[in-house]
């Protein structure tokens, strides 16, 4: 008995610590950093002129966007320097703000 809850503790240990490494972003506080956003892509996300839309995005969309401007892996001489001030949790954050916006 002693050993099952034991082990159940555990994994419930392990399931918590999981989940603290993957815990999805702050909206509030991908709101705040996202203003820089808003002069392309819009206050509201829904894009201005040609660049494109963000708002009701997913948020690993948005942080695998920002993780490939960062690297060079996609090119944008506007898009590199911004997500290169961008911390993985700051990436985050702005992934579940434009995510919580409808489309």
């Amino acid at each position: 008995m002693t050993r099952m809850v034991l082990t159940s503790v555990g994994i419930l240990a392990l399931l918590g610590a999981f989940g603290a490494a993957y815990a999805a972003g702050d909206v509030q506080a991908g709101k705040a950093k996202a203003a820089a956003c808003a002069a392309c892509h819009a206050p509201d996300g829904a894009a201005i002129g040609t660049n494109p839309p963000l708002a009701g995005e997913s948020e690993d969309q948005i942080v695998q966007a920002l993780q490939d401007y960062k690297s060079g892996k996609r090119v944008n001489a506007i898009m590199k320097p911004m997500a290169s001030m961008l911390s993985d949790q700051d990436m985050s954050n702005i992934g579940a703000y434009y995510a919580s916006l409808k489309k």
